[in-house]
């Protein structure tokens, strides 16, 4: 995640102590030496929508096999001996699970974080109030869109009227709760509309998600945003937050799933003459990129452990069989070992790329989902050639 809020004007906001630390340089298997790391679960593939770009291919049902209550208990207490600091409860839609709010609980008792990443169209005001009473500390709702295109991308009617008195429940009772806006050329052109949302109904935060084309996703992959268009996008995306923080503001705005955010901001302050370049870059120097398979990973609803999210491709064990922690840090799989040095394997312009160390090649799942090579450079990389070397030395130099 790259945090515009805190580069632009230098706040501090929920989670930077994981995204900018200098206590994470060297940590091959967590967000620091003496954690894990932050733990996605789909904890099902069961989901009441047919999401366009949806990574898991969610559908109707449950699929068979899923882990049972004493399974997700069993896997909590193998985040606990991992030392795992979040765990983010994902799916399908975590919400349908009906032991959702035991498996939350006893999280909590073993005292890791949870978030949950949701539709928010199953969140009425007694769920709002369960998810605040267990100690939920984040409810990331999904918006593609204002209500035309989110509808269409969700593939239901009145989705975007149900996550949104899902998002006013949670406000209500002073719930934690964001929005997430995955950009594709079919929605870009909401992004002014979803300011204009956050400031109405004073929504705290909202993440905007650079697509990753896995699941049902590659077919929106298929037509990606041509780079220039997305450096334009990005340029609104600055411009539009900047405007917000000089207001007085305090909207938590981030960009997820591109690295190249952060140094596109330091090359536009520097061509701009700007002089917040110099503490964009000290963050950048504190923040490693991407890293699926160290700080970041993935247990899917049939125990399947993943570099992230969107790899459900690469299974590096199973909790069912081994233990978690010999899965993710005392006997990792050799793609663990890869990732945890990939300089070595990564290929392409990433591989000469002088900003490699910050951004750490990307996205393999997105470079996999378009170039069918794990190990290319990332195609979301729009930064241009004399970019990708120069490390703007020679930017306003007189």
């Amino acid at each position: 995640m790259i945090s515009l809020s805190k580069l632009l004007a230098d706040v501090d906001s929920y989670g930077d102590s994981l995204r900018y630390s200098r206590h994470s340089k060297k940590a091959s298997s967590g967000t620091r030496t003496d954690r894990g790391p932050v733990m996605v679960w789909n904890s099902t593939k069961a989901c009441n929508l047919t999401c366009r770009h949806c990574y898991a291919s969610a559908c109707a049902e449950p699929a068979a096999d899923e882990l049972t209550t004493e399974e997700g208990f069993e896997l909590i207490d193998q985040l606990e001996e991992l030392n795992v600091p979040v765990l983010l409860l994902s799916g399908g839609e975590p919400l349908m699970r009906p032991d959702v709010f035991d498996l939350i609980g006893y999280a909590r008792e073993k005292g890791i974080r949870v978030t949950l990443s949701t539709n928010g169209t199953l969140i009425d005001q007694e769920v709002a109030r369960k998810i605040k009473d267990l100690g939920v500390s984040y409810v990331g709702i999904s918006l593609d869109g204002l209500e035309e295109t989110n509808d269409r991308f969700r593939g239901q009617e009145g989705a975007f009227k149900s996550a949104l008195t899902g998002i006013r429940n949670c406000l209500e009772i002073d719930q934690k709760v964001g929005l997430r806006f995955t950009i594709t050329r079919a929605n870009y052109q909401d992004i002014p509309g979803i300011f204009e949302l956050l400031e109405q109904e004073n929504i705290p935060r909202v993440c905007f998600y650079h697509l990753v084309a896995s699941g049902r996703g590659e077919r929106l992959g298929s037509t990606p945003i041509p780079l220039e268009e997305k450096r334009a996008i990005i340029d609104d995306l600055i411009e539009r937050t900047d405007e917000f923080l000089s207001k007085g503001g305090d909207q938590e705005i981030l960009t997820v799933a591109n690295h190249t955010d952060a140094i596109y901001l330091y090359y536009k302050f520097l061509y701009e003459d700007d002089p917040r370049a110099e503490q964009v870059l000290k963050y950048i120097g504190l923040n490693q990129g991407n890293r699926s398979g160290q700080a970041i990973g993935c247990v899917d609803w049939l125990g399947n452990v993943h570099p992230d999210q969107f790899s459900f491709g690469h299974t590096l064990g199973n909790i069912r069989e081994d233990r978690l922690v010999d899965i993710w840090r005392d006997k990792p799989a050799e793609l663990l070992v890869k990732l945890r040095d990939r300089g070595e394997y990564i290929t392409g312009r990433c591989s000469e790329c002088s900003w490699f160390e910050n951004c750490s090649g990307n996205f393999r799942a997105r470079a996999e989902a378009v170039l069918d090579d794990y190990w290319a450079s990332d195609p979301g990389c729009y930064l241009t050639d004399e970019e990708i070397y120069s490390r703007g030395d020679d930017i306003n130099a007189d």
